[in-house]
C-alpha cells in the first residue's frame, strides 16, 4: 500500500508519498500545470493502493480534492487537531514545516481506518458553502439590528419593549423608514394604519397602532440628525441583507431537492437546519457510531483521568461551530414540537443542569436518533424512543 500525504496551503501544495522501496517528497503549485505534476508522480501507482489523506483546512484545498475526484482518487480528510496530537507523539521536537506536515499525514494514514471523502459530490461542497455564506449573512443582519436598537435606546426607547419582536420585522423597518422619527410616528393617520395591516397580515391591531403613536408624542428620547441618519443607513443594509439571505435559502432548499433525508421527519428541523446537518457532516453513513459525530461537531467532554480519579471536562469545542451552533438551537425547537424530548431536557434540568447545558444533552441524544435515522432509513417515530 502507498500512503500519501498532503499539507495544504494557499499558492502551493507539498506532498509525501510513501512507497514500500522509496519515498518521494516535493511541492507544486496549486495552479494547472502543479496538479498536472502531480499526476505525474501518480502515473505508476495503483489506484487501488493508494491511501490519500489531506487536512480540512477551508477552502484552500477544494480545487484540489475536485481534482482528484475527476480523475478518480479517493481521500480521506483529516482534522488538523488531530494530525497535530499525532506529531506530539512521535517527538518532543518543535519542528513544522509544510514538508515536514506532509510527510507526518502520510504517516498519520497509516495508523487510522481510511474512510474515503471522495464520493461527496460537487453539490455537497456547494450547500456547505451557501449554508455557512446564510450563516454570515444572518450574523451580520444581527450587528445592523444591535447598532439600530442603540439608536432607538436614545431616540425613542419605548419602541423595542411595546413592539416586542426579535429582531425587525418587515413591519417595524417599514414604520422606521419611512417615519424614522417619534414626531413623525406620532403624527402616523388612518390611511398607514391600513398599509401596515396589511404587511404584518392582520398582527398588527388598530389599538396597537394608537398606542404607539401615543408612546411616540410622549417619548423621553431625544432625536438627533446624526442618529436618525445610523437608522436609516443600517434599515438600508437590513433590507439588502434579507434580499441576500431569502436568494441564499432559495439555493439551498433547491439543493436539498437532490438529497432527500430522514433528518426533516423530526418534528421542529426545518429544511435550511437539515441542508446544514447534512453539508457539514457529510454523508452520515460513514460515521460508524454517534460517538464519532459527537466529536466532530465538538459536543463531546474533556475527560482528565489520573491514577483513581476521573473527571468530565467542557465542552472541547472542535470541529464545525457552524453545526455545533445549529444543532443545540434545534434543540429548543425539537423540544417545544415533542414531548419527549420536553420530557427530557426536564429531566435534565431537575438534575440541577443549567439550561444551556440541558440544551447541549438534548442535542447529543438527536445526534444519537440523526445517526439512526439515516444509517438505517427510517423515518422518526416517537413511540421507539427510550
Amino acid at each position: 500500500m502507498n500512503y500519501i500525504g498532503f499539507d495544504i496551503s494557499k499558492y502551493k501544495h507539498d506532498c509525501f508519498i510513501a512507497t514500500k522501496t522509496i519515498n518521494h517528497q516535493f511541492s507544486f503549485e496549486n495552479s494547472k500545470s502543479g496538479f498536472i505534476e502531480l499526476l505525474s508522480y501518480f502515473k505508476p501507482l495503483s489506484k487501488t493502493e493508494m491511501i490519500i489523506g489531506l487536512e480540512a483546512t477551508g477552502h484552500y484545498g477544494e480545487n484540489l480534492k475536485s481534482f482528484l475526484t475527476l480523475h478518480g482518487y479517493s481521500f480521506m480528510e483529516i482534522n488538523p487537531f488531530l494530525v497535530k496530537k499525532f506529531s506530539q507523539a512521535q517527538s518532543l521536537r518543535k519542528t513544522k514545516t509544510d514538508k515536514k506536515d506532509a510527510q507526518m499525514i502520510s504517516s498519520y494514514m497509516r495508523s487510522v481506518d481510511y474512510k474515503a471523502y471522495h464520493h461527496q459530490s460537487y453539490h455537497i461542497s456547494a450547500l456547505k458553502s451557501l449554508t455557512r455564506l446564510r450563516f454570515k449573512l444572518i450574523s451580520m443582519r444581527t450587528k445592523h439590528y444591535n447598532m439600530m436598537t442603540k439608536v432607538l435606546d436614545v431616540i425613542f426607547p419605548e419602541y423595542k419593549p411595546f413592539m416586542r419582536e426579535q429582531g425587525y420585522s418587515e413591519t417595524s423597518l417599514y414604520i422606521l423608514k419611512h417615519f424614522s422619527s417619534p414626531i413623525r410616528i406620532s403624527k402616523l393617520k388612518d390611511t398607514h394604519y391600513e398599509t401596515l395591516r396589511k404587511k404584518s397580515m392582520g398582527k398588527f391591531s388598530y389599538p396597537k397602532f394608537v398606542k404607539l403613536k401615543n408612546l411616540a408624542l410622549n417619548t423621553i428620547g431625544v432625536t438627533r440628525d446624526y442618529q436618525l441618519f445610523k437608522l436609516t443607513t443600517s434599515i438600508r443594509y437590513v433590507e439588502m441583507l434579507n434580499k441576500d439571505i431569502d436568494n441564499t435559502e432559495d439555493q439551498i432548499i433547491s439543493l436539498m431537492k437532490q438529497y432527500p433525508t430522514k433528518i426533516e421527519t423530526i418534528k421542529g428541523i426545518g429544511l435550511i437546519s437539515a441542508a446544514t446537518i447534512i453539508s457539514e457532516y457529510g454523508d452520515i453513513k460513514l460515521f460508524s457510531n454517534p460517538a464519532e459525530m459527537l466529536s466532530y461537531a465538538g459536543l463531546d467532554s474533556s475527560i482528565k483521568q489520573s491514577g483513581t480519579m476521573a473527571t468530565t471536562g467542557k465542552l472541547v469545542k472542535r470541529g464545525s461551530k457552524y453545526l455545533r451552533s445549529t444543532l443545540v438551537n434545534i434543540a429548543m425547537s425539537v423540544m417545544i414540537h415533542n414531548p419527549l424530548f420536553y420530557d427530557y431536557y426536564t429531566k435534565k434540568k431537575l438534575e440541577g443542569k443549567h439550561h444551556r447545558v440541558a440544551l447541549i444533552h438534548l442535542a447529543k441524544k438527536l445526534i444519537r436518533i440523526i445517526h439512526h435515522l439515516e444509517t438505517t432509513d427510517e423515518d422518526f417515530d416517537s413511540k421507539k424512543l427510550k
